[in-house]
């Protein structure tokens, strides 16, 4: 089963300030929840490119690593960009982030599809610890962008 989350949030910034914060990678790390332990294992350049892979180290519950590796398939400066697990926990994972001038600002829209692995045992563990993870890591995001000046 493909599952998709989607989150829309207002920034009082133009497009390509936001531009210039989320297309680069070293920004992850002040937008992700501290608990997920989250580094960048890769070089980076300072904005990404189509064709990137970038490599991370995650670690989704106390103790347990995990490596993550993501391509940037398609970049569209300044509108949108997608990024694909190549390897790590899912069997899916498809990220658009998307931003469009809007009155006052910005709306940044993020639409992730992702497919658990492990078929019907995997979708079992969805509802109970993968979504509300996800939700997690999105509403930090969300609070943290609320707070910050970009």
């Amino acid at each position: 089963m493909i599952h998709v989350l989607k989150q829309t949030q207002f920034l009082p910034i133009t497009i390509q300030q936001a531009w210039d914060f989320f297309s680069s990678p070293e920004n992850l790390n002040k937008i992700t929840p501290p608990d997920l332990e989250f580094v960048i294992k890769s070089d980076l350049p300072a904005k990404v490119y189509a064709g990137q892979m970038i490599q991370y180290k995650v670690s989704p519950f106390k103790g347990i690593a995990m490596d993550w590796l993501t391509e940037i398939t398609q970049v569209n400066e300044p509108y949108f960009f997608i990024d694909e697990q190549r390897r790590g926990p899912y069997s899916l994972w498809h990220h658009e982030h998307h931003f469009q001038t809007v009155e006052g600002g910005i709306e940044m829209i993020d639409i992730v599809h992702y497919q658990l692995p492990i078929g019907w045992l995997g979708n079992l563990f969805h509802g109970i610890i993968v979504k509300p993870k996800l939700q997690h890591i999105f509403n930090y995001r969300k609070q943290v962008l609320d707070k910050i000046d970009l």
